[in-house]
């Protein structure tokens, strides 16, 4: 038997960890770089597992694939743009709004916080009297993007994106268990063939119903929030459900940032600050019902996530794709979560996300 030197063993751990950080990092950059392309294969594949029980379901009532794939590739894009329209009067209205709504709201929060401004604004008096300025200097302002534009890009880069993801989704709802099929003619051994089929069907399953029960648990929240609204007064009730229901995909930070939505629009709807500040409170009430009773009550019997694993997952895929990304993160951590509880060698994987 040959024995490795313990120096020599340590160089081998050292260039094969050296190896796996070049190998993740060449990987993260392509996911970074490839952004166009990825993005929409992802959210198919996604939306896939979302939407294939409702394919199953038309079949029994002799649907040929196609048909049945068409027919709920239509339907989401009827809804898109149903929605959309309805939508898209107050959405810009409300983006068109902004800028005032946001100073109003800070007028209110100066009001309320004037000590705390009258300490920064003597901080900047003395910075502005130690500061030495030049004669006939001109301030050159560099305008950004928008925030429409920084939240779901170009209009242009919207619709290809929606394009190749409708395209390729019905493609892989047509195809059914093509790719499976493919999959057990490749591996050689009967009993591979068998593990596949098992981990392919658990899998599947497994995320279907936890999207499917995700997805009516934030259609949900928007609705009671739309109601909350509503019976608030506050303007354009369903934009606000809508946006709550969307933000909930962002665990954590979709909350925070629809609390500070609410508080900034509420502070500048409303004269009575009281009144004001009761918004955002029904809304936290609203979203900790949810978050902690409603959610784990029924998604604990499909999939939990560790909160740790989820955040940082969530925070790692804002860095590679943005927006997109973090409301993408908790259908693949889920994805990987149950993957990892099927494969043997995924398992400490698994074992990581999991609550």
């Amino acid at each position: 038997m040959t024995v490795i030197p313990p120096k020599l063993e340590l160089d081998l751990d050292l260039k094969a960890a050296g190896i796996v950080i070049l190998a993740l990092t060449a990987v993260f950059a392509v996911l970074h770089l490839g952004k166009v392309v990825f993005l929409p294969v992802v959210l198919a594949v996604i939306l896939k597992f979302l939407l294939d029980p409702v394919v199953r379901w038309l079949g029994r009532f002799r649907f040929p694939p196609a048909l049945a794939a068409a027919v709920v590739v239509v339907g989401l894009l009827a809804l898109l743009i149903a929605g959309g329209y309805r939508l898209s009067s107050p959405v810009q209205e409300w983006l068109g709004r902004a800028p005032r709504t946001l100073e109003q709201a800070g007028r209110r929060m100066r009001a309320v916080l004037r000590p705390v401004e009258q300490v920064n604004r003597a901080a900047e008096q003395v910075h502005d009297a130690t500061t030495p300025t030049a004669d006939g200097a001109q301030e050159v302002v560099i305008r950004g993007p928008r925030l429409s534009e920084q939240l779901f890009g170009t209009t242009t880069t919207v619709l290809i994106g929606t394009a190749e993801t409708l395209l390729l989704l019905y493609f892989l709802l047509a195809s059914g268990d093509l790719f499976l099929l493919k999959l057990i003619r490749v591996l050689p051994a009967l009993g591979d063939k068998k593990k596949a089929v098992a981990i392919a069907r658990d899998i599947e399953a497994s995320i279907s119903a936890y999207l499917g029960t995700l997805f009516l648990l934030n259609l949900g929240l928007g609705a009671f929030v739309a109601l909350a609204m509503w019976a608030l007064g506050m303007p354009n009730p369903l934009l606000w459900g809508v946006a709550a229901a969307l933000l909930e995909f962002l665990p954590y930070l979709g909350a925070m940032a629809m609390l500070a939505i609410l508080t900034v629009v509420a502070l500048a709807t409303f004269p009575d600050l009281g009144r004001a500040l009761l918004v955002p409170a029904v809304y936290a009430l609203i979203n900790l019902v949810q978050s902690n009773l409603l959610s784990p009550m029924l998604l604990a019997r499909r999939l939990t996530l560790n909160p740790v694993a989820l955040f940082t997952g969530l925070l790692f895929w804002y860095w590679i794709w943005g927006v997109a990304g973090a409301f993408l993160a908790v259908p693949m951590l889920a994805a990987l979560k149950t993957l990892g509880d099927h494969v043997d060698r995924l398992a400490p994987v698994g074992e990581f996300l999991g609550n």
